[in-house]
């Protein structure tokens, strides 16, 4: 049977199952089956849970059975189960982990296993407002105390406070979609979340429960414990589980025996040393088996390589490779093209000869060279660096800049900011202008120039070197990150310093400020994270490596040596 045109993108995009007739005798497909056959669901779930295992859909009335602990559920606590419970439950101890983490990419084919029942803490839903929606088919569940602590926290004009008036109105947009009833649940997919497949439950009645009398029941945190406590016990065998981003928290439900997990959708990466480091070593071998295929050719100053082999499927697009070995020349190149089974290298410039010296500054090693040629390439918009501390990331991103702005004329200033989190104790407010604010935070970029105005030996005496810093600095703005929104940078070289303490929303944030000929430099150490919550993984740093690596107009490199001093060397190593 020949399917119908399609009158709209959106009808295009249909199942062609769900134009034909389904043959004599077979029971019509429902909505809820045909949605087995789409995206994964990423949470993990128990083992009874298993690829081939029927929908259950929910009975319209449940049949008599012998008296139990299960069967004794009140009305209320029946309506926060979606589907009913399975009649054989796995034990604790053969029962993996229920995760809380939902990968963005890896999708495939969505669980048909029971769905779980998640409690959701206050600090998830101010970390990420649209943590409503990541958990797939699960069910969500609001303590009533958590509503109330959204409600104080909503006032003011940080970013916690903007995420909680968010989750407000997502859950007012909920409450008031069609057909919407708090007592049965609100699909979470009535406001077009199509990744949500379950339903959010609010606290609507009191629930009994006990905790130790060493706990207060007074505090907040310990009221979600006994909801969580309460749940359990008249949703069983179903599980429900705690997330939350409080470690404590997370302890203390475990010591009560209580399922808690950490939210983790928000983590770019699962381990910070998968971190995609910009650069790849050649193997010692690759001459000799390569050789007789490879070609090569000279552009200018450079000499491209067209290579194939196993090798280039592990390529990406401005990722570095470098070939040393004893006896043999030394290969240092860049990727620029990656076509059907073959890659084209380009050489570098040698930053480190002092003939190429950016504002007098060399490389003194691989890493800093590669980092200047991504700093230096004016078709690379967007260069991430990451590296201990003393790696040279400011003085090179500095250096490049004002060569780049005050010689090449390609940028008209540089701009600079970073993230005010203090290492310890706050100082209080700071007199002054937005640039005198911003003074005490940039102490990084006062040495560096210090560095940089010195010249060529430092003989142009003290005039020559006060018109030097005035010149430097008139070409230097230092904005602070609270007022970005709104504005487009054109035609600057934007440098964003301690990149680590961002969260993803803020680095977005950042970066969608450039206009036409801006070039952005992000610089951090994921070891120095100071902001709550944030880890190496969910660092809007290691967000931004993850997503821009392989884009032509991006690149990154990762810095592995320090040299700043051997006292810094050694202290990064051994401290």
């Amino acid at each position: 049977m020949p399917l119908p045109p399609a009158p709209t993108r959106r009808a295009a995009r249909l199942d062609p199952e769900a134009f034909m007739a389904p043959p004599e005798g077979a029971t019509p497909t429902t909505k809820r089956q045909r949605s087995t056959r789409g995206e994964a669901h990423p949470v993990a779930v128990t083992a009874a849970a298993t690829a081939d295992a029927p929908v259950v859909e929910p009975a319209p009335a449940a049949p008599k059975a012998p008296a139990s602990r299960s069967t004794k559920m009140p009305a209320k606590a029946a309506l926060l189960s979606s589907a009913p419970a399975p009649e054989v439950a796995p034990s604790p101890e053969t029962a993996p982990a229920v995760s809380a983490e939902t990968p963005r990419r890896a999708r495939k084919v969505r669980s048909t296993g029971p769905t779980k029942l998640f409690v959701l803490d206050t600090n998830v839903l101010l970390h990420d407002p649209s943590s409503l929606f990541r958990f797939e088919e699960h069910d969500i569940y609001l303590p009533m105390i958590v509503l109330e602590e959204l409600d104080a926290h909503k006032k003011g004009m940080t970013e916690v406070a903007r995420n909680g008036r968010q989750v407000s109105r997502a859950l007012d947009a909920l409450a008031a979609a069609q057909g919407a009833d708090m007592g049965k649940g609100l699909k979470l997919d009535s406001t077009g979340q199509r990744g949500a497949g379950g339903s959010l439950f609010f606290q609507t009645s009191t629930l009994d429960f006990q905790l130790p009398t060493s706990l207060p029941q007074g505090k907040a945190d310990n009221q979600i414990l006994g909801v969580v406590e309460a749940l359990r016990r008249q949703n069983a065998p179903r599980e429900v589980v705690l997330v939350s981003k409080d470690i404590n928290m997370r302890v203390k439900a475990r010591a009560l025996g209580l399922p808690a997990e950490d939210y983790q959708n928000d983590k770019a990466l699962e381990d910070g040393d998968l971190l995609y480091s910009g650069a790849l070593q050649l193997p010692q071998d690759f001459w000799s088996r390569n050789g007789k295929s490879v070609e090569s050719w000279q552009s200018g100053a450079h000499t491209f390589y067209r290579i194939s082999g196993p090798i280039v499927p592990q390529l990406l697009i401005n990722q570095f490779v470098y070939f040393e070995a004893p006896g043999e020349p030394s290969l240092y190149a860049r990727v620029s093209e990656i076509r059907d089974k073959t890659a084209v290298l380009k050489t570098l410039k040698d930053y480190g000869h002092a003939k190429n010296a950016v504002w007098g500054v060399t490389t003194r090693n691989r890493e800093q060279n590669f980092a200047v040629n991504l700093l230096m390439d004016p078709d690379v918009d967007f260069v991430t660096l990451a590296g201990t501390a003393g790696t040279g990331k400011t003085l090179m991103a500095l250096a490049a800049g004002l060569t780049q702005v005050l010689d090449d004329r390609r940028y008209t200033e540089i701009i600079m900011t970073r993230a005010t989190v203090s290492v310890g104790e706050d100082i209080g407010f700071l007199p002054g202008t937005e640039e005198e604010k911003m003074g005490p935070w940039m102490g990084a970029l006062d040495d560096n120039l210090e560095f940089l105005a010195k010249g060529d030996g430092g003989n142009a005496g003290e005039w020559g070197r006060a018109a030097t810093n005035e010149l430097i600095r008139s070409r230097i703005k230092i904005k602070s990150m609270n007022f970005m929104r709104g504005r487009t940078f054109m035609n600057k070289y934007v440098i964003i310093d301690e990149a680590q303490n961002l969260t993803p929303k803020q680095m977005k944030t950042l970066i969608t400020r450039a206009g036409p000929g801006t070039k952005i430099i992000c610089m951090g150490n994921l070891a120095q994270i100071d902001t709550p919550y944030l880890t190496e993984g969910s660092s809007g740093l290691t967000f931004a490596v993850d997503r821009f690596k392989g884009w032509p107009h991006s690149g990154h490199i990762t810095l592995a040596r320090g040299e700043r001093s051997r006292l810094a060397d050694f202290a990064s190593e051994v401290l």
